[in-house]
């Protein structure tokens, strides 16, 4: 499994999952919204944190940074 998601990309993604547990634990959001979001932000949060995303290699994407020089 190489790594396809970039610094800057693992970053928005945390936050985004970290913005998201606080507006649920916060209780601005609830109900079937809550659970999506909640569910959003979880794989956001591991896609974030392994440096891998499967649907970037599906789509043939990549932020991270080359090694090929």
């Amino acid at each position: 499994m190489q790594a396809n998601v970039g610094t800057i990309d693992r970053i928005v993604r945390i936050l985004l999952a970290l913005a998201v547990a606080g507006l649920y634990f916060g209780g601005i959001i609830s109900g079937t919204v809550a659970i999506v979001l909640l569910v959003v932000g979880g794989i956001l949060l591991v896609t974030g944190t392994v440096k891998f995303c499967p649907l970037y290699r599906i789509l043939g994407a990549s932020t991270a940074k080359s090694d090929k020089a």
